[in-house]
C-alpha cells in the first residue's frame, strides 16, 4: 500500500508536465507575496511601494522610498506541509534607476520514498525508506527606470530564472521575463504587469530508476518523457488611491483585474479565450507607524451536491508595525471564515530599509 501511495504521489507531481502547455505552470509563483499584499487580497500592481515590488510590478520598484531594503517571509499551507519562503535586496542607484534580486520557494520536504521498501520475494526492509523535496525556486533580477521627460512614469522588468526538482526523479530549468509599467499622479496609481510577457519554459528531465519504472507500470501510470513545459503570459491591471484622512491618518484602495488566456479557470468571469479575477484591497494607517489591512478576492464558481453553482471568495486580513522608520513587521491571515476551499494560513513578512539616499541628495 505504501509503495503505490508514494507512486501515486509522483504521478500527481508529474501530471501538469506532460503537455506542452500547462494551465497551472509554474503557479507558485501566483500564490502573491509579503504579508502586506497578501493581506490587501493581492492588489498591488499599482501600490507596490518596497522591495517586494520586485515581484508585484517591477517598474514600482522605482517608487522605492528608501536606498536600500531587505525583504524576508516565511509562509505554512496545508497545515505546514508545504512550506513558502521569500528573501529579497533592492537597491536605488540614482535618480532614476533602482535594481533588485529575490529568491522565492515553494516546496514540500521529508516525503517518503517507498518504492524499494519491499522486494519481490515481499520481504520488507525499512531500512530501504528514504526521503525526498518537491521544491519550485525561482530566482528574479529586477531592474525599474523612471522617466525624467514623464514625470510619475515608470518603467520595469524581471528576468526569472527558475529550478524545479522532485527528489531524484525529475528536475528542470525555466526562463522568463516580466515586463510592468507605473504612472502615479495626485494620489492615483495604475499599474500594469505581463507575466511571462514571452513565454516561460520549463525543459523537464527525468532520472527514473528501474525499480520506479517498475513501479510506474504495474500501478498503470503512464511513463513520463523529457519535455519541454510552457507557461503561458497573464495579465494584470491595478488601479489605486491614496487618501490622506487627517491628523496623521491615511487610507490607500486598491483594485487589480488578472486576466488570463490559457483556457477557461474557475475565475468569476471565464470563457473558451478570455478569464478574469478581480480582487480589492485596502489599508488604514497612522503615520508610517501602524497600519491594519483587508481584502477579498479568489472569486470562484463552484458546484454544489445538487448541481447548482454558487460563488465563493477568500477573504483576507493584516496588520503591519514600523519600528523606527527602519524595521517593519507585517502579518496576515489569510481566508477569514473559511469562504472559500482554500486553507487559512498565518503568513509573517519583514522589512528593513535604510534612509540614507534623500540625505546624499540634500548634500550634493
Amino acid at each position: 500500500m505504501k509503495k503505490l501511495l508514494c507512486a501515486v504521489l509522483i504521478s500527481l507531481c508529474s501530471l501538469a508536465i506532460f503537455g506542452q502547455t500547462a494551465k497551472y505552470s509554474n503557479e507558485f509563483l501566483s500564490l502573491g507575496l509579503g504579508a502586506r499584499g497578501l493581506g490587501m487580497g493581492n492588489t498591488m500592481t499599482s501600490i507596490a511601494n518596497d522591495v517586494t515590488a520586485a515581484y508585484w510590478n517591477p517598474a514600482c520598484l522605482s517608487t522605492m522610498e528608501k536606498r536600500y531594503e531587505l525583504g524576508l517571509m516565511h509562509a505554512e499551507y496545508f497545515a505546514g506541509i508545504a512550506k513558502y519562503d521569500y528573501a529579497g535586496v533592492a537597491v536605488r542607484i540614482d535618480s532614476q534607476s533602482t535594481v533588485g534580486f529575490s529568491y522565492i520557494r515553494f516546496g514540500v520536504d521529508n516525503i517518503m520514498n517507498t518504492t524499494e521498501l519491499i522486494d519481490n520475494q515481499g520481504n520488507v526492509d525499512y531500512s530501504k525508506i528514504s526521503y525526498f523535496s518537491s521544491a519550485d525556486n525561482a530566482f528574479l533580477l529586477t531592474y525599474a527606470h523612471n522617466f525624467k521627460n514623464v514625470s510619475g512614469l515608470s518603467l520595469g522588468g524581471n528576468v526569472k530564472i527558475l529550478h524545479r526538482r522532485i527528489g531524484d526523479f525529475a528536475g528542470a530549468w525555466g526562463f522568463g521575463i516580466d515586463l510592468g509599467l507605473h504612472y502615479v499622479k495626485n494620489g492615483w496609481n495604475a499599474g500594469m504587469l505581463l507575466r511571462d510577457a514571452t513565454s516561460t519554459f520549463n525543459a523537464w528531465s527525468y532520472h527514473l530508476s528501474d525499480e520506479v519504472v517498475e513501479v510506474f507500470n504495474q500501478t498503470g501510470n503512464e511513463i513520463p518523457s523529457n519535455t519541454l513545459e510552457l507557461t503561458l503570459p497573464k495579465l494584470i491591471l491595478g488601479a489605486g488611491k491614496y487618501v490622506e484622512l487627517g491628523k496623521g491618518f491615511n487610507a490607500t484602495f486598491a483594485l487589480d483585474f488578472d486576466f488570463t488566456f490559457d483556457g477557461q479557470r474557475h475565475s468569476l468571469i471565464h470563457s473558451n479565450v478570455l478569464c478574469l479575477d478581480p480582487h480589492f484591497g485596502m489599508e488604514f494607517a497612522y503615520k508610517k507607524i501602524v497600519a491594519i489591512r483587508a481584502g477579498i478576492g479568489n472569486f470562484q464558481q463552484e458546484a454544489d451536491f445538487d448541481g447548482k453553482k454558487k460563488t465563493s471568495l477568500q477573504i483576507n486580513l493584516g496588520i503591519g508595525v514600523c519600528i523606527k522608520n527602519i524595521v517593519t513587521i507585517d502579518y496576515a491571515l489569510t481566508d477569514i471564515g473559511d469562504l472559500s476551499i482554500a486553507q487559512y494560513s498565518h503568513i509573517f513578512s519583514l522589512k528593513v530599509g535604510i534612509d540614507r539616499w534623500k540625505k546624499q541628495r540634500a548634500e550634493n
